[in-house]
């Protein structure tokens, strides 16, 4: 399962993020992970959560993010919900050129039973079509 949270930038995307996030930890009995571009809100998600900074990793293109997505689901199979925040800059992809990593996510959700909430940097109207179905 795929979420999307989109909006322009300053329009409190992140925010959301975070309060999804920390309550998911409060509620959930699965692993939580939150997965940023780097550490400036760490200390905002709850110490539950698995916070990890993708820079850290040297995630340069989509493929790569694939992998280490795959990577951290093989690692813990506990992991219920990712949050992803600033999803195309973490991919390193153009927003148009997106529709084959929302599929593989939605894979990946599918066979692992874990979902997938995203930020993007766009207005929803905006949004290609394949992703306006995610939009919460």
């Amino acid at each position: 399962m795929i979420q999307i949270i989109a909006g322009k930038k300053g329009s409190g995307k992140t925010k959301r993020l975070i309060d999804m996030t920390n309550e998911t930890a409060k509620t959930d009995s699965s692993s939580v992970v939150f997965l940023d571009k780097d550490n400036s809100y760490m200390f905002d998600v709850d110490r539950a959560v698995r916070f990890v900074n993708v820079n850290d990793y040297h995630v340069n293109n989509s493929d790569m993010f694939v992998g280490f997505l795959g990577g951290m689901l093989a690692s813990n199979y506990d992991v219920g919900v990712i949050f992803v925040d600033a999803f195309i800059k973490l991919t390193h992809t153009a927003l148009a050129d997106a529709q084959g990593i929302i599929s593989t996510l939605e894979e990946l959700g599918e066979k692992h039973r874990v979902k997938f909430v995203l930020s993007v940097s766009e207005a929803p109207e905006l949004l290609p079509d394949f992703m306006k179905a995610y939009v919460i």
